[in-house]
């Protein structure tokens, strides 16, 4: 009988997912992650001394610097169940007014009014378990996305895209560079049958056209906004609207900033916890 265990590193989101290259080397194969923590499950035979060395140094190269990490801890959990425990962990969640994800094992009764939007997750992030995606989320509810072209950046599990297209958009990209997100986006795609309306591609923004979206959504991290802000302009069409989340009460006025100088208009801000999403529009 084989054994797993269950790492669990304090992080935040976006520190968390600079981690998953090397877990995965490492050879762990399912995720879960909440707002300050990465659940990480491998079998106990592949974790060798050496495997928990070289993930301590990496924690330390990219969380070491940083006050939200504090410490990696590690359990044991026997196979007995095992898929189904770790299945309980991932229950139907509702996001504002219009949204309800769940899991496929998890199928959703037919007496509601909710969008529903199927996910499940492997090696990405947004099951809309997180902040982060339920802020966004709750930004893009609120829109008429009616014949609209729609950029998720960095779309993990393809969640935000898959909403976009519920919505009502007429095309939808989203990008990421991570291959195992690339995957789980498109099969969650074909999961919620918008495979008509939604592409998911690892194009750099600077390869799109200018003036080719009409709204721009992206859950990343402040500094990756901010070095991205001036392609999000490019390719956003006038007006237009620019959707970012991944961020802390504490960035909000370091982004609306950079916003602004860019010809910007902030015009609507959530918070939940310590997180802040931000929608602004594109000014001629």
């Amino acid at each position: 009988m084989k054994t797993y265990l269950e790492l669990c590193i304090t992080a935040n989101p976006g520190l968390q997912e600079l981690l998953l290259p090397v877990l995965l080397e490492l050879g762990c194969d399912r995720f879960m992650n909440t707002d300050s923590t990465l659940f990480c499950y491998t079998t106990k035979d592949q974790w060798t001394p050496e495997a928990a060395r070289r993930l301590e140094q990496e924690c330390r190269r990219v969380l070491g610097t940083s006050s939200d990490y504090s410490r990696i801890t590690c359990r044991e959990i026997p196979e007995e169940n095992w898929n189904a425990q770790w299945e309980k962990t991932i229950q139907p969640v509702t996001v504002g007014k219009r949204f309800i994800i769940t899991p496929s094992w998890h199928p959703v009764p037919d007496d509601h009014d909710r969008i529903v939007i199927q996910i499940d997750p492997k090696m990405s992030f947004g099951t809309g378990y997180h902040e982060t995606t339920r802020l966004v989320l709750q930004l893009l509810e609120h829109m008429n996305l009616k014949g609209k072209s729609v950029l998720d950046v960095g779309t993990g599990t393809g969640i935000l895209a898959i909403a976009s297209a519920k919505l009502g958009a007429a095309r939808v990209v989203g990008t990421d560079i991570d291959e195992w997100a690339i995957s789980n986006s498109r099969e969650n795609i074909i999961a919620n049958r918008v495979t008509t309306v939604v592409e998911i591609t690892d194009r750099e923004l600077k390869t799109f056209p200018v003036s080719t979206f009409d709204v721009i959504v992206s859950n990343i991290t402040l500094n990756s906004h901010i070095e991205m802000l001036d392609s999000y302009r490019s390719i956003l069409k006038s007006p237009g609207r620019l959707l970012l989340s991944g961020l802390l009460v504490s960035d909000a006025p370091s982004m609306r900033e950079q916003l602004i100088r860019r010809n910007f208009t902030v015009d609507r801000e959530l918070n939940e916890h310590e997180w802040a999403a931000i929608s602004a529009r594109k000014d001629l």
